[in-house]
């Protein structure tokens, strides 16, 4: 009978055999593994290393003088704008214009019913024709002492409070007479013949057209730039086609507080009164040219959230440069920093191209310049 130590050598000699050979297997498998993988690494690797040029359509920067303005939003005034209105109460008798006519400094547009003011100036001129024969009565007795000192001075009083009272009735009459203060065309009258109207009533509107006011507002941060007399050119799409220039009249000596814009007014001749007041106007404030100013297409910049930058390509690859821009002009774009004169930018084919990889570059027109 075999004893226990040989059973025990012999379960020893056979378990051990089945294991190595799985150890083995394994460390088989995992070289294999690794193996391949190394291999598909490097023919990546390769396969990028020989991929071919990515075309792209580039340009080289360059400098120029660029036209400086502050671009606003405003309104028209006229100069010269007024509500005619009646100064006293009084009937409507007659009406001397046409609704969108022209019309002279001084010219009689409204009369109201003024007949009991001139009785009463008749009464007046009777009484001071009186008072003045008085006074001339006395003048000549005075000096024989047949009229005392006193009495002639109360005649000479009489004259005057009737010449007076004559000045008075003149003036009330007048008043029942609304006038044109000065020559412009008059809008849509709000009245009619035989109307009753009370003193303040509007009738009319009337507009000198041949010099307007331009309001607009810039902020506060341009407020260097604004100076009285500076050049400004307006546009409005009522007449797109056409640019009238003016001069600022006038700056307001204070800063809103609720927009911290300042308020600006530009005087223009409109000699043809092709624009009218209340017009809406796209404002330009000229300023002096920026010398050697970098401008760019808008397609170049690449917006993300570390910021802006464009592709400039170096040994013809793409190498990414942080820019940082300014004043937009139509299509393009100026470039405050980041970019040099002689620099070849990416302008279209941007999302093809890694930063890095090799780049073939189709030299691109540069874009019209924007007006």
């Amino acid at each position: 009978m075999p004893s226990a130590s040989s059973s025990s050598r012999r379960w020893l000699g056979l378990r051990p055999k089945p294991f190595g050979i799985t150890l083995v297997l394994l460390i088989c498998a995992a070289a294999a593994l690794f193996a391949w993988r190394a291999g598909s690494s490097s023919a990546s690797a390769k396969a990028t290393a020989e991929a071919p040029p990515t075309p792209v359509a580039a340009m080289v920067v360059r400098t120029e003088t660029l036209p400086r303005a502050i671009e606003a939003i405003g309104s028209l005034q006229a100069v010269r704008q007024v509500i005619l209105a009646s100064e006293v109460a009084g009937r409507v008798t007659a009406i001397n214009f046409d609704a969108g006519t022209d019309v002279a400094e001084g010219a009689a547009l409204v009369q109201l019913y003024d007949a009991p003011l001139r009785a009463s100036r008749a009464v007046a001129v009777s009484k001071g024709r009186f008072a003045q024969l008085q006074e001339k009565r006395s003048q000549g007795l005075a000096p024989s002492g047949f009229v005392t000192q006193e009495t002639l001075q109360q005649r000479q009083e009489d004259l005057k409070q009737a010449d007076a009272s004559v000045e008075q009735l003149d003036a009330q009459i007048a008043q029942t007479t609304i006038r044109a203060p000065f020559a412009g065309q008059i809008g849509l009258r709000k009245v009619n013949l035989g109307q009753y109207v009370n003193a303040g009533d509007a009738l009319a509107t009337l507009t000198a057209l041949d010099r307007l006011y331009a309001n607009f507002t810039v902020p506060q941060q341009r407020l260097s730039n604004l100076k009285v007399g500076g050049a400004v050119t307006i546009r409005t799409d009522a007449f797109p086609d056409r640019v009238f220039e003016a001069t600022i009249n006038a700056i307001e000596p204070q800063v809103a507080e609720d927009t911290r814009n300042v308020l600006v007014q530009a005087l223009f001749s409109n000699p043809d009164r092709l624009l009218r007041p209340g017009l809406f106007v796209m404002v330009n404030v000229v300023l002096p040219p920026q010398l050697d100013a970098i401008v760019v297409p808008v397609t170049a910049i690449q917006t993300s959230a570390s910021g802006e930058s464009v592709l400039v390509v170096r040994d013809n690859k793409a190498v990414g440069v942080a820019v940082r821009t300014g004043q937009r002009i139509g299509e393009r774009v100026v470039v405050e920093h980041g970019l040099s004169p002689g620099d070849h930018i990416v302008t279209a084919g941007q999302l093809r191209v890694m930063p890095g990889a090799a780049v073939q570059m189709t030299m691109a027109e540069t874009p019209e310049k924007g007006r």
